[in-house]
């Protein structure tokens, strides 16, 4: 009862992300209401059966603030394929975020594809979207809560990123990243198999 509850605003949130200009690719569930900026120029879209969930209750772990999508600048794309969920997870694109089909984020992960700021003269700092770089993860992907993805970075179908990870280089297909910076490793099972496959 108290999860259909939970679910009731979701058709408001969805009119809202739709009415700020986010492309619907076919159903989206919102748990509590996301903060979406759509910047003139750039584009958010939601594949079919994408999760987007904020409310404090929505995740095991709890939700520590609502999830973040921004596209935020002219050009940049945000693009979540299908079945992507998110919960309390923080995707800022200045140039291009692609997250494939079945990919999860746990809760508080980050995804961000530029510096943000940059130093100006002796003291200052200035931009809101210095230096991006496009950022492309694969399917059937896992990023553990409190991860952060930065610039630059490619991540393969399967892979694993571990809990409070931050990766600052590529990950193959199916290998497992783990600490900070993150280092890659290609799982034992896997390992096994390519041994046998080999001899």
């Amino acid at each position: 009862m108290f999860a259909k509850l939970r679910r009731a605003p979701s058709p408001l949130w969805h009119l809202e992300a739709r009415l700020k200009g986010v492309e619907f690719l076919g159903k989206a569930e919102f748990l509590g209401r996301p903060l979406i900026s759509v910047a003139r120029g750039s584009r958010i879209v939601l594949g079919d059966g994408v999760r987007v969930w904020s409310s404090v209750r929505s995740n095991p772990l709890g939700c520590s603030h609502p999830c973040i999508l921004r596209a935020m600048a002219s050009g940049a794309e945000l693009v979540l394929g299908r079945g992507v969920g998110l919960s309390g997870a923080v995707l800022c694109a200045a140039a291009s975020i692609k997250i494939g089909e079945g990919t999860v984020l746990g809760a508080g992960a980050m995804i961000i594809d530029n510096d943000f700021h940059v130093p100006v003269g002796d003291w200052d700092w200035g931009g809101e979207t210095a230096n991006p770089r496009p950022i492309t993860i694969g399917r059937g992907v896992f990023i553990g809560t409190r991860a952060i993805i930065l610039k630059g970075v490619t991540i393969g179908d399967r892979a694993i990123v571990g809990a409070g990870a931050v990766v600052t280089k590529d990950v193959p297909a199916n290998h497992l990243a783990v600490g900070n910076p993150a280092r890659v490793f290609l799982p034992s099972p896997h390992r096994k198999a390519e041994t046998r496959g080999t001899t």
